[in-house]
């Protein structure tokens, strides 16, 4: 897994910070709303997050810890769960052109 450098996660997270605070003392300003939106998706692009605020505490935690600490509570952390099949294996299904 790469990693931006904690420099860049430092400045966008800075950003991110600075346009939230903008972006609740203003809600109903679509301008401050959509650079708000931005940086917290550049922040999920960095941190290969889904979500901001997971990307926020992520950066937080990879800010200030190593990166071996980092990678370690990243493998901890529950993931997605797989998804259970339902119903017969594939094996035994038979497609309506095979009969």
């Amino acid at each position: 897994m790469l990693l931006p450098a904690k420099a860049e996660v430092a400045r966008q997270l800075r950003r991110y910070r600075a346009w939230e605070r903008m972006m609740l003392a203003a809600p109903t300003d679509r301008r401050i709303r959509a650079t708000f939106e931005d940086s917290g998706y550049t922040l999920c692009v960095l941190m290969g997050k889904r979500c901001a605020r997971e990307a926020a505490d992520a950066a937080e935690r990879y800010l200030r810890t190593t990166l071996v600490a980092y990678l370690q509570e990243e493998g901890d952390r529950p993931g997605p769960r797989p998804v259970t099949r339902r119903g017969p294996p594939a094996t035994d299904r038979r497609s309506p052109a095979g009969r």
